[in-house]
C-alpha cells in the first residue's frame, strides 16, 4: 500500500504541480502577445491546479504515514517538515499573488482592446508581478523536489 501511495504521490506530483509551475509562464507570453482571454484561461487553470496540488500534500501524508518504521519518518523528520513549509508558501503565493496578477492582467488587456488604443505596457498589466511571482514558485517548488529526492 506505501508504494501505491508514493506512486500516486509522485504521478500527482508531475502532472498536477507541473501545469501549476508552468502556466504562469505561458501567461506571460500571452501578456506580451496582448491576448487578455487567454491570460484569463491561464488564470483560471493556474487556480485549478493550484487547489489540486492538495493532492499532492494528501498523497504525500499517506505515504509517509505507511512507510515502514524502519525510516522513522514523521512530520518533524526535517525534510518532510520543510517540504511541507516550502510547499504551502509556494501554494499560497500562486493563489493570492501570481493568479491576481493574472486576472488584473487579463482585465488590463481586455480593456485596453476594448478602447482601441492598446498603448499600455506589459509593465502596466502586471507582467512583472506574474514573473516574479512564478518564478519563486517555481524555485520552491523545485527546492522541494530536491528535498524529496536527496532526504539530508
Amino acid at each position: 500500500m506505501d508504494t501505491l501511495f508514493s506512486v500516486l504521490h509522485v504521478t500527482a506530483a508531475v502532472f498536477i504541480v507541473g501545469p501549476m509551475a508552468i502556466l504562469p509562464m505561458t501567461a506571460m507570453r500571452a501578456v506580451r502577445a496582448g491576448n487578455g482571454a487567454q491570460v484569463a484561461t491561464l488564470a483560471k487553470s493556474t487556480m485549478i491546479f493550484s487547489w489540486l496540488s492538495l493532492a499532492v500534500f494528501v498523497f504525500g501524508f499517506g505515504a509517509m504515514s505507511m512507510a515502514p518504521d524502519e525510516y522513522d519518518l514523521s512530520v518533524t523528520t526535517p525534510w518532510i517538515l520543510w517540504s511541507i513549509i516550502l510547499y504551502i508558501v509556494a501554494f499560497g503565493l500562486s493563489l493570492f499573488v501570481v493568479v491576481p496578477a493574472m486576472n488584473r492582467a487579463a482585465e488590463a488587456l481586455q480593456a485596453s482592446a476594448a478602447d482601441a488604443s492598446g498603448t499600455a505596457s506589459s509593465e502596466s498589466k502586471g507582467y512583472p508581478a506574474i514573473a516574479a511571482g512564478s518564478g519563486i514558485v517555481s524555485l520552491l517548488l523545485l527546492a522541494v523536489v530536491v528535498l524529496m529526492v536527496w532526504k539530508p
